[in-house]
């Protein structure tokens, strides 16, 4: 059996220059954050955890290494981001106080998930899971780690930045047997983009960054970002409910953007202008019959969309009963059958069994917390005369990471250990980053050690500041700037043409800032300024008369 000791952290070769590994340039005396799995740490005695090798909505993913099959790997550790910490030395998940009731729910559905990925580990694009199981209260997937590109880096190492039909044809289609039975286990992936869809060294392309449903809709708990030109309509904020048409839509962009070479334009920006503009010299390349599939897969709203993956196979494949239909791109054809949407099986509902457990547990910590407590003060209270003078220890803490973990004040101020160890302080800030009530700054850094009872100033966000852009068109440059940068503003400008009814150096009156006059910006943005330069004149040639001849 190897040495993990002397293996590298991320790609798990031995090392043979020090910490610096060789092969992949890994520096092994990076720190890792202790809220996250420490590098060389063990799962079920076989699996060995390495570097963070990326982060989702609702989990961490680490380099692995499975001692029993001496094989590379990846695990997926289900670490919803700002639900969950670690105190620091424990291995176990801390659950927020904010999301102890909704935890195992987010839970169950994590393990469902990995576990039906598990057993579809013979379809093409499905990504190939060995392993899930629970620790350290929270679920672990196992995954074949496997050596891949992007298809977005794939097209933009294309000299011309997109592909032809016949190629993509042959890299998209067996994928959409894979999304197939995603829906048929009634699981939507939620972001397929061309940075999702990867093309391995095996010559498949396959589906990753697997996440819950909850982390695809805006309206969750979860963090959720979105990318523009993929996201559907329906995972922004509104009325529509996401579906199977979700993935179809996402999956058709990157099929756009494979032969067209650039993004659809973003899912709200279309609900004003619902055109999708492809340069004839393109789409003279691209087959009708694909066109047509494009416009049906890209329907801004889900109930005109085509809904399933076995009609959108049937326009991409251009099959018998798709070519005798009507033309009409983005109209599916009138004689098919509507669809309902798939109702998704809700995951099972965990028995409370747990929860119950851990709520005792902590009821009974408090109740010997609360005896001793009593004891030792009602004795010094009746007996203060005969007790003997002592000396005074102080305790010592080290202080625990606030800022970056997604606390809130009433976290902290329910964490009974924390208040006895610290005095806390909060006071509140703008911030562009960190989203309302949720505490960014700390006055002591993590890790430091300190006295018992050291104060700790703590500040929480107050969302981002924001300020209407004024009117400053007519205004002398200088004072223009002056007055935006007074707000918090950056400034820069571009030079207009004027035509010599302008003042030079003054900003244009009508539509002279980017962003315009009258919108809510944020504090810290750049505010584009039109400036009208000198007055141009044109010297008009010089003329010479010839003098006649005699």
């Amino acid at each position: 059996m190897r040495d993990i000791e002397s293996l590298c952290a991320n790609c798990f070769e031995e090392l043979s220059e020090g910490a610096v590994c060789a092969n992949c340039g890994y520096d092994n005396d990076t720190a890792v954050d202790f809220t996250l799995l420490q590098p060389k740490s063990e799962l079920l005695e076989r699996y060995v955890v390495g570097a963070v090798a990326s982060t989702e909505s609702d989990s961490v993913t680490y380099s692995g290494y499975d001692k029993q099959l001496d094989k590379r790997i990846l695990i997926r550790e289900f670490y919803p981001k700002g639900m969950v910490s670690r105190l620091e030395g424990s291995s176990e998940i801390h659950v927020r106080q904010k999301y102890v009731d909704v935890i195992d729910k987010y839970k169950n559905e994590f393990f469902t998930l990995w576990t039906t990925l598990q057993k579809m580990h013979s379809l093409s694009a499905a990504t190939p899971v060995y392993d899930v199981f629970e620790e350290n209260a929270t679920v672990y997937a196992i995954i074949e780690y496997m050596e891949c590109i992007p298809l977005r880096e794939y097209l933009l190492r294309n000299e011309e930045g997109y592909i032809s039909w016949d190629t993509a044809r042959l890299m998209f289609m067996p994928v959409l047997t894979t999304i197939e039975a995603l829906h048929n286990n009634g699981i939507i992936h939620g972001t397929i983009t061309p940075d999702n869809l990867v093309l391995c060294r095996d010559g498949k392309v396959r589906l990753k960054a697997f996440c819950i449903q909850d982390c695809s809709d805006i309206t969750s708990d979860f963090e959720f970002v979105s990318s523009d030109g993929y996201t559907a309509i329906e995972q922004y904020e509104n009325s529509h409910k996401i579906c199977p048409a979700t993935d179809i839509y996402a999956f058709t962009a990157c099929i756009y953007r494979a032969l067209v070479g650039t993004n659809p334009p973003a899912a709200p920006a279309r609900e004003a202008n619902d055109k999708l503009m492809i340069p004839n010299s393109i789409a003279e390349t691209i087959p009708i019959h694909v066109i047509k599939a494009m416009g049906n897969g890209l329907q801004i709203y889900p109930e005109k969309r085509i809904r399933n993956i076995s009609d959108f196979r049937e326009f991409l494949d251009a099959a018998p009963a798709v070519k005798a239909q009507g033309s009409g791109v983005g109209s599916p054809a009138e004689d098919k059958p509507k669809y309902d949407y798939a109702k998704l099986a809700e995951p099972e509902k965990n028995v409370g069994t747990r929860i119950a457990i851990i709520v005792l547990s902590i009821l009974i910590i408090l109740a010997i917390a609360a005896g001793f407590y009593v004891v030792k003060y009602t004795d010094l209270l009746g007996n203060k005369e005969t007790q003997p003078a002592s000396t005074t220890v102080l305790k010592t803490y080290q202080v625990p990471n606030f800022a970056n973990n997604g606390y809130t004040q009433s976290d902290v101020e329910s964490n009974g250990a924390w208040n006895q160890q610290f005095k806390f302080t909060f006071n509140a800030d703008y911030s562009k980053n960190v989203e309302e009530g949720i505490i960014f700054k700390q006055n002591i850094e993590p890790g430091e050690t300190v006295s018992e009872g050291t104060e700790i100033v703590l500040t929480v966000s107050k969302g981002i500041q924001t300020v209407e852009i004024p009117d400053v068109g007519n205004l002398a440059i200088e004072e223009a700037t002056a007055t935006l940068e007074g707000l918090g503003f950056k400034v820069s400008t571009v030079e207009v043409y004027n035509d010599g009814s302008h003042t030079p150096h003054t900003v244009k009156a009508l539509n002279g800032s980017a962003p315009a006059v009258g919108e809510t910006v944020a504090v810290g943005e750049e505010i584009i300024l039109q400036v009208y330069g000198e007055v141009q004149t044109t010297a008009a040639p010089e003329t010479t008369t010839e003098k006649p001849q005699d």
